[in-house]
C-alpha cells in the first residue's frame, strides 16, 4: 500500500482504553501519516498482510517477530466505590464470600492473585465472565461485583472514580502483558519506525 499509511491492528480493550485516547496526539506529531487501526482477539497475519504493526496481548511465543514489551503493568482487584463502601472490603478473605468478574483471555487470573495473597486457591464460581477487560471494568462499574484488572487499562475508570483498587498496590501483581509486535521486514518502514517509536514513548510515561 502507500508508504504513508499505516496499518495498526490491537488487542480490544488496550485500543479502546489506552491507545484511542492518544491517538489525536500522533496524529498531530506525524500530519503525514494516515493511520488505520482495527482491534479483535485474534493477532493479525502478518503473512497476509493484514497489519504493519500489531499490538498483542498474552504471553509472548511469537517465533519469527520482533516482540517488544510495551509497559509494567500492576494487576489488582478493582471495583466500584459503592460496593467497597457496602461490603466493607478490608482483607482479601472476604473476596471469597463476593461476586467475582472472570476476564477469561487475562495472563493473570483470580487463582494466581489468590494464591499471592490468601492461604487458598479463588473458588471457581464466577459471577460473570467476558472474554475482553473492557467489559470486566464496566461490569465492576455497575456493581456486579470484582475484577481483576491492570490499573493502565482501567486508568481512566479509577481518574473518573468509577472504580476504585480494593486493596493497597502492594496487593498487585505485575506483569508485561502487551507487546508491540512486528516482522523484521517492516521494521524500516518510516511510518512503522514513527509509531513504534512514538507507542513506546507514549508507554514510559504511562508506567512510571
Amino acid at each position: 500500500g502507500n508508504s504513508n499509511s499505516l496499518f495498526v491492528h490491537s488487542a480490544p480493550s488496550i485500543a479502546s482504553l489506552w491507545l484511542m485516547p492518544r491517538l489525536r496526539a500522533f496524529a498531530q506529531e506525524h500530519p503525514e501519516i494516515s493511520l488505520n487501526l482495527s482491534a479483535a482477539h485474534t493477532p493479525s497475519d502478518f503473512e497476509l498482510g493484514q497489519a504493519d504493526v500489531d499490538i498483542r496481548y498474552g504471553i509472548p511465543h511469537w517465533p519469527d517477530l520482533i516482540v517488544e514489551p510495551l509497559f509494567e503493568e500492576r494487576v489488582l482487584p478493582l471495583a466500584s466505590p459503592s460496593f467497597i463502601r457496602e461490603h466493607k472490603l478490608t482483607k482479601p478473605e472476604q473476596l471469597f464470600e463476593l461476586p467475582l468478574i472472570q476476564s477469561n483471555v487475562s495472563v493473570v487470573q483470580w487463582p494466581d492473585w489468590f494464591l499471592r495473597f490468601t492461604d487458598r486457591r479463588s473458588p471457581d464460581v464466577f459471577a460473570v465472565r467476558f472474554d475482553r477487560a473492557q467489559m470486566a471494568l464496566d461490569a465492576a462499574m455497575l456493581g456486579l461485583g470484582i475484577a481483576l484488572e491492570s490499573s493502565t487499562i482501567a486508568a481512566s475508570h479509577i481518574a473518573e472514580k468509577k472504580l476504585k483498587p480494593v486493596f493497597p498496590q502492594t496487593m498487585a501483581i505485575s506483569v508485561k502483558g502487551h507487546f508491540v509486535v512486528y516482522p523484521v521486514r517492516h521494521a524500516k518502514r518510516p511510518a512503522v519506525e514513527a509509531f513504534v517509536e512514538w507507542v513506546h514513548r507514549v508507554a514510559a510515561k504511562t508506567s512510571s
